[in-house]
Parts: structure tokens; C-alpha cells; sequence
């Protein structure tokens, strides 16, 4: 099974920029509270989330085409592997979400990304950000109009969850580490 210290030796032996880690971080803390939420292993899925771009910076027209091959080569369970795959479904791969892990990880790659656009704009940014203000930049397409909402939606539906569930739940886990990813807000 991935450790967290074996998912950022790797991943951070591939990612350079800044911008890439603070998402891996991003998505590392809100698959810890998805953990949390179904009762899996934290460490194991924060690892995950750590790791679901390894490719992304050297290959972003190919991302996760170099992702299989050699996260197996340097001993990454399949399951992982397939974990990691998975959150491109319908983007740039084929493999379907199936797992909590995997549903989760599809859907909180692109939830995170209009989490962190909601805290940036708050004075204390993401410490006292609530479910209702992220909901209302949510229902507005042109805040933060790269981060797609019907894949959010859809991640939602597998899960069997609201969108206003699982973006609380990537919330609080994410907040305890608001200094380490960026989103103290503009009064810090």
C-alpha cells in the first residue's frame, strides 16, 4: 500500500512548480477527510491524492499517459495505479471510477480547485469559509469557470452524496492546514 512519504519521494521528484504541489496538497488534505467520511485509511488516500498528477507537469497534453508504466515500475500497487487513472475518467482515460478512493479522487481534484478560488477571495480565507458562501460560487459559472461542474456533480452522484456534502467535508479537512496551502486569506 502507498505511504504518504513514498507518494511525495516520488511526486516530488517529478513536480517543480509550485502551483502543481499546492494542488497535490490541496487534494492530499481533502482525501484525508474523504477517508475520514467512509472510514478508510487517512494516510493511505491522502497518499493518493498526493500522487494523482505525477505526470502532469512533464506530460500536460498526455497527462496520465505516463502515469501506469512507471508508477508500477517504481512499486506502486495496481490498485493505486488504477486509483490514480481513475480521476481522469471521461477525460483521458477510460477507467471508471469504481472505489470510494477512486470516486472520491475524481470528484475532489476539481472541487479543491473552486475551494481554493473561494478562500483566496476571503479575508481569512478558508478558516471561516462555509458551505453556503462555496455554494454560491458554485452555482456561478464564471467563478473559477476552468474547474468543471457537471464532472463535480457526477463525482457526486457515484458517491451518493450532495455537492454541499462533500465540499464540507473537503473543507474542514483542508482548513487545519490553511498556512501550509495558501488560504489564510488576504488578512494574514
Amino acid at each position: 500500500m502507498l505511504t504518504l512519504a513514498r507518494a511525495k519521494e516520488l511526486n516530488d521528484a517529478q513536480v517543480t512548480q509550485a502551483h502543481l504541489t499546492l494542488h497535490a496538497k490541496n487534494v492530499m488534505y481533502a482525501m484525508g477527510a474523504m477517508a475520514d467520511h467512509f472510514g478508510e485509511d487517512r494516510e493511505h488516500w491522502m497518499a493518493v491524492g498526493y500522487l494523482h498528477d505525477y505526470d502532469y507537469e512533464k506530460f500536460p497534453e498526455e497527462h496520465l499517459k505516463h502515469t501506469e508504466k512507471e508508477l508500477l515500475a517504481e512499486g506502486v500497487d495496481a490498485a493505486d495505479v488504477r486509483a490514480i487513472l481513475s480521476h481522469g475518467y471521461g477525460i483521458c482515460t477510460d477507467v471508471e471510477p469504481e472505489t470510494n478512493l477512486e470516486k472520491s479522487l475524481f470528484t475532489v481534484d476539481e472541487l479543491t480547485g473552486i475551494i481554493q478560488a473561494c478562500a483566496r477571495m476571503r479575508p481569512r480565507g478558508i478558516t471561516d469559509l462555509e458551505v453556503k458562501s462555496f455554494m454560491k460560487k458554485f452555482k456561478d459559472k464564471k467563478f473559477a469557470a476552468k474547474c468543471d461542474r457537471d464532472l463535480i456533480r457526477k463525482g457526486c452522484e457515484m458517491l451518493g452524496l450532495e455537492v454541499s456534502e462533500v465540499a464540507g467535508i473537503c473543507i474542514e479537512g483542508m482548513r487545519p492546514f490553511a498556512a501550509e496551502i495558501e488560504l489564510l486569506g488576504t488578512e494574514a
